[in-house]
This record gives C-alpha cells, sequence and structure tokens, in this order.
C-alpha cells in the first residue's frame, strides 16, 4: 500500500463481543494498513486498549472510530498500551490529556523516547547501525532521503502512571485481565489476558497472519526473549485472541506453533548463509527472506531479522563477530 493509499483509509469500529468494541485506525505503513485498538466497558465508561498513530489525522481517525460506537475521548477511564511503539502509543498524551486518565504500561517503554523527542538523532543511529551492517552508501543515502523529516507519529511522550508488570490485573465489566510480560517484539510488550472468558489482547505477540518483527538494539537477545514469551502465552487459557493487527481469532495454539516454525525456519535460513562463508548481516538478509534483492520496507525489515537472528544465534554459541571488520562480519561457530 501506497502512503496516499494509507491516508485514505477511514477508521472503523465494530462489536466483537459484548463491552468489547474493536477500533481498526489506519497506519501510514505499506503493508501495514491498520492497527487495532479495544475498547473494553468499564463502569460507565471504557478501558481503551493501544493508540493508533499520531501525526496530521491520527487523533480525528480515533475520534472517529470512538463515535462508531457511540464513544468519546472523555469516556476512556484508563489507557493501557500493550507496548511502546508508534502505532499502540503514538496518541497516548492526546487520549490522556482530553480524558483525564491515567496511562499505563511497561517500565521498558523508555525505547521509544529518542524516536519521539529528538527523531535527528535517532534516524543517525539506524543509518549507522544499518552502515556497520554493510548496507551500501547509495542505499543509506535513499533511506536517510525518504526519512528526513518525516512525519512525527507520537504526539508527545508521556509516562505511564503504573508499570505493568505480571500481578497487576486490569479490571472491566468483561472481567479482569492479567498481565503477563511477553518481550520480544518490543522490549515493553505485555498481553492481557481474562482468565474466566479465556481472551486474550495479545498486541503484536500474537497476529492472526503469521509475521515476525524484532525490535532490534535493546535487549541482547529479543529472538529468544520471544520463544520464551511464546511458552508464556502457550500455558494460558485462550479461547478468543484480540491481536493488535488483523481480525479477532480462535486458533492461538496453532499460531504459537506457526511462530516457532518459522523463527526455526528462518534462524536455518541465516545458519545456511553463513555456511558460505563470512557474512555481513545486510549480505544475510537476501538468503534469509529467499529474494536476490530485497528492496525498501523488505530490505528494512530483512534486516532486522537478520540481525536478531545472528545475536540470537551468537547467544546460542553457534555464531561469532569477526574482530577488526567495518563493516561487521559474522561467521558460524
Amino acid at each position: 500500500m501506497s502512503s496516499a493509499d494509507a491516508r485514505n483509509e477511514v477508521a472503523r469500529s465494530e462489536k466483537v463481543l459484548p463491552g468489547v468494541w474493536r477500533l481498526r485506525l489506519p497506519c501510514p505503513w505499506p503493508g501495514v494498513p491498520h492497527v487495532n485498538a479495544w475498547a473494553l466497558d468499564r463502569g460507565d465508561g471504557v478501558v481503551l486498549v493501544d493508540t493508533g498513530v499520531a501525526g496530521e489525522d491520527g487523533l480525528h481517525q480515533l475520534e472517529l472510530a470512538l463515535g462508531q460506537a457511540k464513544l468519546k475521548l472523555t469516556d476512556v477511564r484508563l489507557l493501557v498500551c500493550t507496548h511502546a511503539h508508534t502505532d499502540h502509543y503514538g496518541l497516548a498524551g492526546p487520549i490522556v490529556d482530553a480524558a483525564g486518565c491515567e496511562l499505563w504500561m511497561h517500565p521498558a517503554w523508555g525505547h521509544i523516547r529518542t524516536l519521539a523527542e529528538d527523531p535527528d538523532k535517532a534516524l543517525e543511529r539506524r543509518i549507522e547501525v544499518a552502515r556497520q551492517s554493510g548496507v551500501p552508501a547509495a542505499a543509506l543515502e535513499r533511506y536517510e532521503s525518504s526519512r528526513k523529516d518525516e512525519e512525527p507519529l507520537v504526539a508527545r511522550v508521556v509516562a505511564p502512571d503504573r508499570e505493568l508488570v505480571e500481578g497487576v490485573s486490569v479490571a472491566t465489566d468483561l472481567g479482569f485481565f492479567n498481565v503477563y510480560e511477553t518481550p520480544g517484539h518490543a522490549p515493553s510488550h505485555v498481553v492481557l489476558h481474562e482468565p474466566e472468558s479465556g481472551v486474550l489482547i495479545s498486541g503484536d505477540h500474537l497476529l492472526g497472519r503469521v509475521s515476525l518483527f524484532f525490535d532490534y538494539g535493546h535487549t541482547p537477545d529479543p529472538v529468544g526473549e520471544f520463544l520464551d514469551s511464546l511458552d508464556t502465552v502457550d500455558e494460558l487459557d485462550v479461547r478468543l485472541c484480540l491481536s493488535g493487527h488483523g481480525r479477532p481469532f480462535r486458533d492461538v495454539g496453532a499460531k504459537i506453533e506457526a511462530n516457532r516454525k518459522l523463527v526455526a525456519e528462518q534462524l536455518d535460513r541465516v545458519r545456511a548463509s553463513l555456511a558460505k562463508g563470512d557474512r555481513t548481516a545486510f549480505e544475510v538478509v537476501p538468503d534469509l527472506l529467499g529474494e536476490e534483492r530485497p528492496s525498501g520496507p523488505a530490505a528494512a525489515w530483512g534486516l532486522q531479522l537478520a540481525l536478531a537472528y545472528l545475536d540470537h544465534l551468537a547467544v546460542l554459541g553457534q555464531a561469532e563477530r569477526v574482530k577488526g571488520t567495518d563493516p561487521v562480519a559474522w561467521r558460524a561457530i
């Protein structure tokens, strides 16, 4: 989807259970047409889980979706963010301002700070990581040009009033949603599980369409964290999953196994790439994605995956950085 197509997306809402509304909010990225926020009845208002992106039209789209559910921003009694990515946290500031409500989020939320407060510095860091990973100078220049002066998607940084850690629960009319820490996709990621109904609000940890992304550079081994988080959710009694993208789904066990299988397959591709000889992360990407010349968003996404998988193989003792190389080369052990 082009940026123009994304701007033409319009927010929608639908009732998925008594007292539970899906707010389908547009996103500006190719391949990610929307993000879900969830409005859960609580007394005379709602608990809102996740926010949608900020930017020129973000708040209007959220208000449009709420209006279709006969709700207003001032009906939000509590804002909960499953993780600190722009599409799940971007509108936290305006929501808190309008509703006067608290924000609850995991204590590792700070990875969003630089992106929100100093986007130029965040862009410089991404470019340097890409340079060290072997991305050619011409591609770096194109990337910098396309991202410079990009519209910010976080309205303002707002710190949580309460930290979402295990032992905390979120009260709704449906029941009490228990918090489970599920890092991997992001260091701040949590899921919410209501044991009586078996409803899981999964954020981006589990999606109906199996697609992996690891927010590289914040923790030593996001892949290992993600696999452990799959085990955490696999132990829960889940009968309906409300995910951060796409429609609700029920076959949660099958989705967990499909994620494990995809991680294993992609790790094998990285191992096979290193078996050919020393490789930069950029040189691993075509083997990982099965594309000879990935470009644009696919190449950037593939590089994030490759870096995370290389770190995981290093933790497993199966790969290592080649000393003295710049850009950094990796070798199999």
